[in-house]
């Protein structure tokens, strides 16, 4: 007799519920970051543009983040413990990069969606084809989240002042956040 090396029903429950706990928290920083862009761009009117492009971006996240809060008030998951401080930090992560200019903004975004690029493609390849509604779900999120970060390539992130180090950062904090955020 062959062992079945799949996780078993609960053990695939409790992961979804991690993955979706960490989405919406994922979906809600995101938002928060473009929020603290959008009230520093916002003011001037040399940064109209970038601020309406990033408000476009904005509005994009916030119906992914719709999509795991309606996940969330049905029971599928809890929210992450975290949020007021990932509120917080994504907030002031936005502002700050909008205080260093156009270009850190981007190098924010660049980094941001690089991370959940490959996180989300870590959950498709972890769901397979066991639940096609949420994996067509994080496919799109992910697709959308794609043409985010090449919209900030193409818009000089890598001319960002420092670029290596605030990359490195950002993207450390993005990976840390993700961790605490499945379990807390």
């Amino acid at each position: 007799m062959t062992a079945d090396l799949r996780p078993s029903q609960s053990d695939f429950a409790r992961r979804r519920a991690e993955m979706i706990r960490v989405d919406h928290a994922g979906e809600r920083g995101a938002v928060a970051i473009y929020a603290g862009q959008r009230a520093i761009f916002g003011r001037a009117s040399a940064t109209q543009t970038i601020a309406a492009k990033t408000a476009e971006m904005e509005d994009g996240e916030k119906e992914h983040l719709k999509s795991f809060e309606a996940m969330i008030r049905l029971g599928e998951a809890r929210p992450t413990l975290m949020t007021p401080l990932w509120d917080a930090a994504g907030f002031a992560l936005g502002a700050a990069t909008a205080l260093l200019g156009e270009k850190a903004a981007h190098a924010c975004t660049e980094a941001v969606e690089t991370v959940i690029e490959d996180h989300y493609n870590s959950q498709l390849t972890e769901l397979g084809d066991r639940d096609p509604a949420l994996s067509d779900k994080i496919r799109r999120f992910r697709d959308e989240e794609i043409a985010h970060r090449d919209y900030a390539q193409a818009n000089g992130a890598a001319a960002a002042p420092a670029y290596s180090l605030l990359t490195a950062f950002i993207k450390f904090g993005c990976r840390t956040a993700i961790a605490l955020s499945q379990k807390v």
